[in-house]
């Protein structure tokens, strides 16, 4: 078996679906600190043909809080979902698949919940579901495992305990992990480098790597399937 581990994102580029659909378990962190100025609850669309953030707001707490401890702002689901439909509206109203997508959205967004992760894990698998992955998604918290670790330490005993044979990781982890060391445990390491698809962007020069939500806006899901298969695999242990 061979299994990915991430931490959960708003709305996240296409690289993270494709690590989802590429291995037969796929675990999202819970149990981890909030990192600020990261992509848990910002992520980036378009604004007149240039990439701007949109993030989900959230009530003051200490920023080592876990994830899954954190909470929206209460006056989100008030005034700021609307500003944010807005905002969406006003860039992707003419775009092809606007009109099934922003009900789609309109729809995540109201999920009831104000945990943040609990919000974000219903927005992965609303896209999960869209996308047709049947990956199944697995909590970090859920899993017989040592979760004071770190690092490579963490995803290891992580493998162990899911008896996978296989990790997957983005290629920004090359240079972070040891193929040599994941290969004594038992674990075939394997990195994915996703392609950038261009598509028709309101003719306007190609952006690439912004939410899902862009993908979604300019492609149907036929499409984005063929994108989730876009990519290449690096196996660092493999004899040349």
């Amino acid at each position: 078996m061979k299994i990915a581990i991430m931490q959960p994102y708003f709305l996240p580029y296409i690289g993270y679906f494709q690590l989802m659909n590429a291995v037969d378990a796929f675990v999202v962190y819970d149990n981890i600190e909030y990192t600020k100025k990261g992509w848990i609850n910002r992520n980036r669309i378009l604004l007149n043909g240039e990439p701007t953030y949109i993030s989900l707001p959230l009530r003051k707490s200490p920023d080592h809080d876990h994830v899954r401890d954190k909470f929206i702002a209460e006056d989100f689901h008030e005034r700021d979902r609307a500003k944010l439909m807005r905002r969406i509206e006003g860039e992707y109203r003419k775009a092809p698949c606007y009109e099934y997508v922003h009900e789609w959205l309109d729809q995540m967004l109201e999920a009831g919940t104000g945990n943040l992760f609990d919000f974000l894990l219903h927005s992965l698998r609303m896209v999960k579901e869209r996308l047709e992955i049947g990956t199944p998604m697995i909590l970090s918290s859920t899993i017989d495992c040592d979760h004071t670790l770190k690092g490579a330490d963490r995803v290891l005993s992580i493998c162990k305990a899911l008896g996978a044979t296989g990790y997957l990781n983005p290629q920004g982890g090359v240079g972070i992990y040891d193929p040599e060391r994941f290969r004594a445990n038992g674990v075939d390491l394997s990195f994915l480098f996703a392609h950038s698809t261009s598509y028709d962007q309101f003719k306007e020069p190609f952006v690439p790597w912004l939410s899902i939500l862009d993908v979604m806006m300019f492609n149907p899901v036929e499409h984005i399937r063929e994108m989730l298969l876009n990519y290449d695999l690096d196996r660092p242990d493999q004899s040349e």
